[in-house]
């Protein structure tokens, strides 16, 4: 049994909730598609070769449930459409102005921020985000 869904079945189980079949698969399929942030609906596609009467709803409602449990990072990139990654670890990300992939950055900037000041008054910090865009190699 995979890490991740050791670490689900132990996490779905202390929420209260039931480890289903659907929700294996989900977990597993994004955790193949290392490096490569599939959209909801690409992760519907994967999915659906495993199981081909699973809805979009039931892909969906599980996704926003593993991302509830920890397991899974929503990328929002702008008002578009969110992506999706079984890496929780903080890690940045290229993102591609003209195709629209996005990257692991394969060596991390060591940041550590606990706090920040907003109009004079310090925040505490529990997770940041540093995106960087531009071009990728294929579209230069």
């Amino acid at each position: 049994m995979n890490k991740n869904i050791k670490t689900l079945n132990q996490k779905i189980r202390q929420q209260g909730y039931r480890m289903t079949r659907q929700r294996e698969i989900v977990l597993d399929e994004l955790s193949k598609a290392k490096g490569r942030h599939p959209k909801a609906d690409e992760i519907y596609q994967m999915v659906r070769k495993r199981m081909p009467h699973i809805s979009f709803g039931t892909v969906y409602r599980n996704l926003r449930l593993l991302k509830e449990l920890g397991l899974v990072r929503e990328l929002c990139f702008g008002k578009s459409f969110s992506r999706f990654e079984a890496s929780v670890d903080n890690h940045q990300h290229f993102s591609c102005t003209t195709c629209g992939k996005v990257m692991d950055i394969d060596r991390p900037f060591e940041i550590s921020v606990s706090s920040v000041y907003v109009d004079g008054k310090p925040m505490e910090v529990d997770e940041y985000r540093l995106e960087f865009y531009g071009r990728c190699n294929d579209c230069r």
